[in-house]
Parts: C-alpha cells; structure tokens; sequence
C-alpha cells in the first residue's frame, strides 16, 4: 500500500502543471526525496496568508505584561509541556506577566496539562475569541507563545496564527522543525526559538525573548515579515501567476 502511494505521489508531482507549497522546507524535502519527478518541475511557495488590513499593529503598544497563546493546544501537535515550562519560567523572572490563552479547547483541561501551583493558575486566563476580535486580543500583548511537535508532516506546516500575531507587530516564541517557521523567525529578527523545555533552556528562551522586546524596530520589522511573506494580495498574486 505504501509503495502504491509514492507510486501515485511521485506522478503527480512529475505530471502536474506546476507544484504548490506552504513552505520552503516542504519543497526541499521533496527536491531530495523525489529529485527525478521534481527536475524541471515549477515550483511555487505560497503559506498560509491573512487579511492584514484586519491584523494590524496598535496604535497604543501595550503596557500591561501580557504574554498571549493564540489558537489550538489540546491538538496533539501543540507541546504543551514547554508552553507549561516557559509560563513557569515567566511568573518567576517577572512578578506582574500575566498569561492569555486564546482557544477554543477545554480550559480545564488546558490547566491540567500546565500545573504549577495556584500564583501560577491565577495568572492564567483562558477564553475563546470572536474572529473578528482576536486583533484587538493581540493588541493587548508583548509576545505570543507557539510550540509545535516536530514531524515529516509538520515540514509543510504554515501556521496562520504566526502570520495574524507578525501582522500585528508582535514577536513569537516558538521552536525549529516547523515548516519555515525558524527560517523566518532568523531572517527577520522577529522571535525566539527555544531549544527545549527544561528550565534552563526556558530561562535562556526569556532572557533573550526580553533583550529583543528593548529593540523599537521589533514592531516594524514584524510588519515588514508579515507584509512581506503572508499578505493575502501577494499570495493572490502568486496564485494569478501560476496559473497564467
């Protein structure tokens, strides 16, 4: 069954018109997986992209000390054990953060999977959000917080969530392995990547996440990625393109 399935992968892949991906990383894996079916073969990346005329930076930067978590976490490809870890590093080093957790799944649940003691708990606030108000969540945050499972699928993985939190000049926690979620985050200088999940490897992850928040060109340089990687008129545009 395997073998009948690359069988069929690798036709379409060399028969097809043009090869579309979310990533850059996807389409190195397949150059080296299959470079037979993909010599020749025109490629295009287009991610994941979003109205950025919504997801917007605030006028007015936020004072609070609010760390945010947007979408999924009880997905199984979330890793909550480092979202625990990096919560607990952040109450400790800073006594006023606090913690937003912006998703749809269970809270109980969620509380379970972050423990700590009560100081911690308390500091947590979980809730959904309408669509159309999750700019105005991110407008009340310093950073967002997103750890992914690495994996042969996540290669193609273009989280949306990054794109909504860079548009809204915030900067991201996150780790490597992701699609080209790494590569952006070293191109442009709009993030952190945790190396793992202990607590000095989380500790390391804060210091350096407050070094790049005492930067002022954070905000514009996490437009500019956001503008230049996943705005919804360069990837109509980039759709238009192929199929011309």
């Amino acid at each position: 069954l395997h073998k009948a399935m690359v069988t069929a992968e690798r036709a379409c892949l060399r028969d097809a018109g043009a090869v579309i991906s979310l990533t850059h990383a996807a389409v190195d894996y397949l150059n080296q997986t299959f470079p037979k079916d993909m010599a020749g073969q025109q490629v295009a990346v287009i991610p994941t992209c979003v109205d950025l005329d919504r997801f917007q930076p605030s006028a007015q930067p936020s004072e609070g000390h609010i760390y945010g978590c947007l979408g999924t976490i009880l997905s199984g490809w979330f890793r909550t054990d480092w979202l625990a870890s990096f919560l607990k590093v952040a109450a400790e080093r800073d006594p006023d953060a606090c913690f937003e957790l912006t998703t749809r799944d269970d809270p109980d649940q969620i509380r379970k999977a972050i423990g700590g003691g009560q100081d911690l708990q308390r500091r947590i606030s979980i809730s959904p959000s309408p669509s159309d108000a999750v700019p105005r969540v991110l407008h009340g945050q310093l950073a967002s917080v997103m750890f992914f499972i690495e994996g042969l699928s996540k290669i193609g993985s273009s989280p949306t969530r990054m794109a909504e939190i860079l548009g809204c000049g915030l900067p991201v926690v996150t780790n490597d392995g992701v699609g080209d979620v790494a590569r952006i985050v070293r191109k442009y200088n709009v993030g952190v990547l945790a190396d793992g999940p202990s607590p000095n490897q989380m500790e390391a992850t804060w210091d350096a996440l407050q070094e790049l928040m005492r930067d002022p060109e954070l905000a514009r340089r996490c437009r500019n990625a956001a503008e230049q990687i996943y705005s919804l008129e360069a990837g109509t545009v980039a759709f238009a393109n192929v199929y011309d």
